[in-house]
């Protein structure tokens, strides 16, 4: 399509000046997708075949060939399986119980299942620890001797931990439904058990699969709650943490920071190859599902929602509550001096997370627009290369983002260096490690602007510019608050994605909770994981409020 001052003029200009808004802003986008993502993943690679010889495989024979890597590699797996099947299926039921009966409390189970998104991922395990560790609640008041420690322990945290993220997908995938199947279904006298069998579970596989993925890659790149409760039972993610902050092995490092990426890297292409076949289920002749009254159905699945709810609020009420007690568990008086937070830096890293947090809402909804525009607005041939760039996070474990940095920029001659150690690159370790998500969100929003809008406003002698400025912004406006709000909770929480890169001047409040468990200092962490719940929620009420008064009643603030 022509520039506007083109057409209005009558003069036309070289084909260059056409393709110069396209050119410039795949530059703008490409640019820092290359520096911030691929750059980083190629640092990792080259230092993994990096030895006093030059370059060759040894690094990988010393890692994959040893015992103990085979253990830990199958631990790995064990864990990230039970915890993902455990996870979809508890998911599925809630997710089910929510959208497809009609069960009392709905609103509440809705809103109680997402309150582990509020909070660092290691607060499950802290939470775990608090009940049924050797001081824990359980065992301390009735005498009883559970070992949460190790395996099972790491299981269940992973479960508390990516339920809610299963479940968003899952009652996304329920939600929608075509009342004409389930009644010809009933007319021809299939029973509840077929109907959800031959119906309901075929029709929300994609919804699964996607789920799955989620699941699967949480898991197995989630170090802090194994830190917390795994004992001696050791995965990849902690051996990353233990090479490269415990040895300085980076070698070693980046080698089980490669493996790690694979398992990762398939679960991404397989669920992609999975969606790829997914088809609408609902056309415009389709009708509304009618819930119909089932006591039985309805109150079993209110009992369901109500144990999980209830298994979410106990772990993370105990932390709420061992921040206000004067000596877990030898003195357990109401107590406010945890939150004198006495201890190094102070509540230094609440703010600093704060103002990490900030900046990576602002930065992220700028890069993830700009992507999302370039790639739906202004195609190209090198539209397909940077959606492949825009979405690969999805597939990056946040340790192995985070060590790649440290590697790719931790060079003075790097010109990158100069925001090395500060909060600033911490902020956009965080944008590109949730890229893929708030470009998703972004770009599924844009696609509902129809193309139209740029027609009309280079008819009239508008710009792209200010067709984006006037129009298409406007519009996705309320998609964007939800992606600010996204990146600023995710970097509130994160772990992973930060741990190789903090220093004493900018450690963050979450790192601070897995220093003071490892220390046993559990007071103090448990009240840096209150100050963290809190600042998030505090947030997203604020949010709710302008939306309110702005008349966005409707926007959707956790996705």
């Amino acid at each position: 399509m022509a520039i506007a001052d083109t057409a209005s003029t009558g003069i036309r200009q070289p084909r260059i000046w056409q393709r110069a808004p396209v050119l410039i802003g795949t530059l703008l986008v490409a640019g820092p997708l290359v520096v911030f993502v691929l750059w980083p993943l190629v640092a990792i690679l080259m230092r993994s075949f990096s030895t006093p010889e030059g370059f060759g495989l040894e690094n990988y024979a010393s890692v994959l060939g040893t015992a103990r890597f085979m253990r830990i590699l199958t631990n790995s797996l064990d864990v990230t399986l039970v915890s993902t099947g455990i996870a979809v299926v508890l998911a599925y039921g809630f997710a089910y119980g929510v959208q497809r009966t009609l069960m009392p409390g709905k609103a509440v189970f809705r809103l109680l299942v997402l309150v582990p998104l509020f909070a660092p991922s290691l607060v499950q395990a802290q939470g775990l620890v608090l009940l049924f560790g050797r001081n824990g609640l359980i065992n301390r008041t009735f005498g009883t001797s559970f070992d949460i420690y190790g395996y099972w322990g790491i299981v269940l945290a992973m479960v508390l931990y990516v339920l809610p993220y299963a479940f968003l997908i899952l009652s996304t995938a329920l939600a929608v439904a075509d009342q004409r199947l389930y009644e010809s279904a009933r007319i021809l006298g299939a029973g509840p058990w077929r109907i959800f069998r031959t119906i309901t579970l075929p029709s929300s596989r994609y919804g699964l699969a996607a789920a799955i993925f989620v699941c699967f890659t949480l898991v197995i790149t989630d170090f802090g709650n194994p830190m917390v409760i795994g004992a001696n039972y050791n995965v990849l993610a902690t051996e990353i943490y233990n090479q490269v902050i415990g040895q300085a092995n980076f070698e070693r490092g980046t080698v089980i920071g490669m493996v790690l990426l694979v398992p990762a890297a398939v679960a991404a292409i397989w669920e992609k190859y999975l969606s790829r076949k997914q088809f609408a289920l609902i056309s415009d002749q389709s009708k509304p599902l009618e819930l119909r009254p089932n006591p039985l159905r309805d109150w079993s699945f209110a009992a369901l929602c109500t144990a999980i709810s209830l298994a979410i609020l106990s772990v993370v009420a105990v932390v709420i509550y061992a921040s206000f007690v004067h000596l877990w568990p030898y003195r357990m008086t109401f107590s406010l001096r945890h939150y004198n937070f006495d201890v190094q830096n102070g509540i230094q890293p609440l703010w600093n997370s704060i103002y990490i947090s900030l900046m990576a809402a602002v930065i992220g909804v700028i890069v993830v627009t700009a992507a999302s525009y370039v790639i739906e607005k202004l195609r190209s041939p090198v539209t397909r290369g940077l959606y492949f760039l825009s979405i690969l996070p999805a597939a990056v474990p946040g340790m192995v983002l985070g060590l790649g940095y440290v590697l790719a920029f931790n060079n003075p001659s790097n010109p990158v260096y100069a925001i090395y150690g500060t909060l600033l690159i911490i902020a956009l370790a965080n944008v590109y490690y949730y890229h893929a998500q708030g470009f998703l969100i972004a770009s599924t929003s844009m696609k509902q602007v129809s193309g139209s809008f740029d027609e009309a406003s280079a008819t009239l002698g508008g710009t792209r510019l200010q067709t984006l400025w006037k129009v298409t912004l406007p519009v996705i406006a309320p998609t964007l608050v939800g992606v600010a709000v996204f990146f600023f909770m995710r970097s509130m929480v994160t772990l992973s994605a930060v741990i190789f890169l903090i220093t004493p001047q900018t450690q963050v409040a979450a790192v601070s909770v897995l220093l003071l468990e490892d220390r046993g200092a559990t007071n103090q962490a448990a009240a840096f994981s209150v100050c963290i719940m809190a600042t998030v929620v505090a947030v997203l009420l604020a949010v709710r409020g302008m939306l309110w008064l702005l008349g966005w009643k409707h926007v959707r603030l956790i996705r």
